[in-house]
């Protein structure tokens, strides 16, 4: 895990939306959708569940965003 992750992560949660994370951190939409599906890979489970075109978080996500955003406040 690394701080690229867990940026895409905590900002696809915030928007809802791989599309608006990515346009907030400067990456592509691929791009975004890669790194958490490589966080997701490395855990071993899913992180959101697709609702339409929103992505809701996972219930096991909200241990990692607390998680998530204690560590990026430091950097």
């Amino acid at each position: 895990m690394n701080l690229k992750q867990l940026r895409a992560f905590s900002e696809v949660v915030k928007t809802g939306s791989v599309s608006e994370a990515a346009r907030r951190l400067h990456r592509t939409q691929p791009a975004v959708s890669a790194v958490i599906s490589s966080l997701e890979d490395e855990l071993g489970i899913a992180l959101f569940i697709r609702k339409g075109m929103r992505l809701k978080p996972a219930p096991e996500a909200q241990f990692l965003l607390r998680e998530a955003n204690e560590i990026l406040e430091l950097w």
